[in-house]
């Protein structure tokens, strides 16, 4: 339903973009006219993308960067504009989580999911909103959440207070910066599928059709249905939404109080199976 122009002028970074949602952004957002750069800690996910881009007939530029590291930011965006132009919209999608029992979580676990997920976000769109305020850039942040940021939920804690803290960045920012043009916005996906990461957060198949089961519509989503949500929210089109959350589930948070809950039925042999992984 969208022009291919939607995004045209639109100067994209997607942290974490080499992989799973921000992979598929990066692709819906080319699609509809948009200049897209990727960061990621990992190299190997860049030149996969970088390669598959290509191979679709679109070039993008992507810059080895840690997050969690404020000063890797800087020079991996200093990078980017420097080939780019000024950036405009900032997608906060870097993110990082496991099911474990809480009690077993050592602090360096806790450290990791909220250094890339909390810490991570902020530094992001505290560098790029600098930059933007400073040269009168009306810019847009678009941060991924969770449902649970709301409720908070058992086995995934780490990612619940970060993902929590996320949503209080997002409507934080957007009152403070709103008057210098600069859009804050957020989605908060339910349960789908991207390559690796939903294998390492559920033991079975068991335990995926207890979230069907507890899923109004009795499915998962998909990445390209987050996906186009992304690109109306960083369009022209969404140009007074500001603070705001669009949940994107299903309606499961109305079904049920969190989609992780239900592993308190999990056998202790399984939380040993969950640890190796």
């Amino acid at each position: 339903m969208f022009k291919n122009n939607l995004l045209e002028g639109k100067n994209i970074l997607i942290t974490g973009g080499g992989t799973g949602l921000g992979k598929q952004m990066s692709e819906t957002f080319l699609k509809l006219g948009a200049s897209v750069s990727i960061i990621s800690r990992r190299e190997s996910h860049l030149i996969e993308a970088e390669k598959y881009f290509n191979e679709m007939g679109y070039r993008i530029e992507a810059e080895k960067c840690d997050v969690r590291n404020p000063d890797e930011l800087k020079k991996a965006i200093d990078a980017i504009e420097g080939k780019t132009g000024s950036i405009n919209v900032l997608v906060n999608n870097a993110a990082g989580n496991f099911i474990s029992k809480t009690e077993d979580l050592s602090p360096k676990a806790f450290d990791t999911i909220i250094g890339i997920v909390l810490n991570g976000s902020s530094y992001a769109s505290l560098e790029m909103g600098k930059r933007w305020i400073k040269n009168s850039v009306k810019g847009t942040v678009l941060s991924i959440v969770a449902t649970y940021a709301w409720t908070g939920s058992g086995y995934v804690v780490p990612s619940a207070v970060a993902k929590a803290g996320v949503l209080a960045l997002t409507r934080s920012l957007a009152a403070e910066w709103g008057h210098y043009g600069i859009r804050t916005v957020a989605i908060a996906p339910g349960a789908f599928k991207t390559e690796g990461a939903w294998s390492r957060l559920l033991p079975g198949e068991q335990y995926e059709n207890e979230i069907i089961e507890g899923n109004p519509e009795r499915r998962l989503g998909t990445k390209e249905e987050i996906a186009v949500i992304a690109a109306f929210l960083i369009s022209d089109m969404a140009s007074y939404i500001n603070g705001e959350v669009i949940t994107a589930d299903g309606g499961q948070s109305l079904y049920g109080a969190s989609m992780f809950n239900m592993m308190e039925r999990l056998p202790e042999g399984v939380w040993k199976i969950m640890r190796q992984r």
